[in-house]
């Protein structure tokens, strides 16, 4: 027997966006830390080791997130490693956040003038230290809006969790529908949810690019 959708079924799709935030919360974390080390080993003066970073981003960059999300979820236990819905869900969105992290931070330590680099070689400072002290907060305002749009790119891509059972929003709509059988209703207002999530960031961004080119 089906029921109405009504004010119970809407609490129900803004408890699993608040879920859809706690997930992307902790994959852009994952994904920020994991994404730094690459950028290291990207911008090192060591061949091999920007070759391993090379050879991390293509790996990823090529695999869809889906095929992320099966091999940690269903392939580890199948090795002897149980893992939670929620630690596959954010290995998986980490590991996939990381090759495009790092690529949108290289970008912006591409985009400070290499005499940056020659001056605070000048001091003795050490790469990581030039790295830390020097690069990185001159790169952090051109990284910021790429950033930003891509936080919201991963907040859509959370939404494959619940392919595995991890109730987010995305699933949590599945549930609603199953009971109340209307689509329509239940799928519009998860997308609204969406949008009411992303649209702010969205336009954060563009404000922060439109910022940096009056600045220019």
């Amino acid at each position: 027997m089906f029921r109405n959708f009504g004010p119970g079924e809407l609490l129900l799709l803004a408890s699993g966006l608040r879920w859809t935030v706690a997930l992307t919360a902790l994959a852009f974390a994952g994904s920020g830390l994991l994404g730094l080390l690459v950028l290291v080993l990207r911008v090192s003066p060591a061949r091999p080791l920007r070759l391993l970073a090379m050879l991390w981003i293509q790996a990823i960059q090529g695999t869809p997130l889906l095929g992320h999300l099966f091999l940690i979820f269903f392939g580890l236990p199948l090795m002897g490693f149980e893992v939670s819905r929620w630690v596959a869900a954010t290995v998986a969105l980490s590991v996939y956040g990381s090759a495009f992290l790092s690529e949108i931070w290289r970008g912006a330590v591409e985009g400070v003038p290499k005499g940056q680099w020659e001056a605070s070689a000048a001091l003795g400072l050490p790469r990581l230290l030039q790295l830390r002290k020097v690069i990185l907060p001159q790169a952090l305002t051109i990284a910021i809006p790429p950033t930003v749009g891509f936080l919201v790119q991963l907040i859509k891509n959370t939404s494959l969790a619940s392919i595995i059972g991890l109730i987010e929003l995305s699933r949590e709509a599945q549930l609603v529908n199953g009971a109340t059988f209307a689509p329509f209703v239940v799928y519009g207002c998860t997308s609204v949810l969406y949008f009411a999530l992303c649209f702010p960031l969205t336009s954060w961004s563009r404000a922060l690019e439109a910022r940096r080119a009056v600045a220019r």
